[in-house]
């Protein structure tokens, strides 16, 4: 399910895992976690978004595309979007990028979740590079939007691109991402939904973390309309579903 769209500079790709690469990973298949590749076309330069799997693959598909990695960004911290162990498994990320790369690429998270990527990953401080919501980080000349959406977990983030939004496991076209693992906050989901991401406008396209609906994304306005998370009329109603 690999998509991509052309564009005079723009660069982005959404890779599936298990089906656009990590092929042979049983757990990427069952897991159905989105990649994402974004760069600009006239400097070559280009970042992954949430990097876990099959990281080599990745720089090959950067490289087959004229590409050169220059940083990472990272949603969240759980081991399926930026590598670690879960469920007894350990899934290749963030330190075997680094490693692949000779260490040379900043790794981007939001001030909240850099302590939770550390112990996650195994890497250090200095291979961080701390951000706070509204700063801009930069593709060659693509910027790109970071917005904390605490509730997933404290620093999940939220990435705007060229009228595009990727949301990790804040919302997804679906649903939204669980508040009940370490970190979560079921009160926070919820102004990040309600109250961060109303300023998103509907014609903007929304790319999720991971493959949970039919289809592998769809404007704002569409998922306003159909997902059940924007049903909730008070932080009350909301809080007696999420806030158990």
């Amino acid at each position: 399910m690999s998509w991509s769209e052309p564009s005079d500079r723009l660069y982005f790709r959404q890779l599936l895992s298990g089906a656009d690469f990590a092929r042979d990973d049983p757990l990427a298949r069952q897991m159905v976690n989105f990649v994402y590749l974004v760069g600009d076309r006239e400097t070559g330069e280009a970042v992954v978004i949430d990097p876990a799997y099959g990281v080599g693959e990745l720089v090959d598909v950067l490289a087959a595309d004229g590409m050169r990695l220059t940083g990472a960004l990272v949603t969240h911290y759980h081991a399926d979007h930026c590598g670690g162990d879960i469920m007894g498994y350990s899934i290749e990320g963030l330190r075997e990028l680094l490693t692949l790369e000779g260490g040379g690429v900043p790794v981007h998270v939001q001030r909240a979740e850099a302590e939770w990527v550390k112990r996650s990953t195994g890497l250090s401080d200095s291979d961080l590079s701390v951000h706070d919501s509204g700063d801009v980080v930069h593709a060659g000349g693509i910027p790109i939007e970071l917005m904390h959406t605490p509730g997933h977990t404290p620093g999940s983030q939220c990435f705007l691109v060229d009228g595009r939004l990727v949301a990790g496991d804040t919302l997804f076209l679906e649903g939204c991402g669980r508040t009940d693992l370490p970190g979560g906050d079921a009160e926070a989901m919820y102004e990040s939904i309600t109250r961060r991401l109303a300023a998103v406008p509907d014609d903007t396209v929304l790319f999720p973390g991971h493959l949970y609906s039919p289809e592998p994304s769809a404007t704002m306005g569409e998922t306003r309309r159909r997902n059940y998370v924007f049903r909730f009329s008070t932080r009350d109603a909301w809080l007696s579903m999420f806030g158990a």
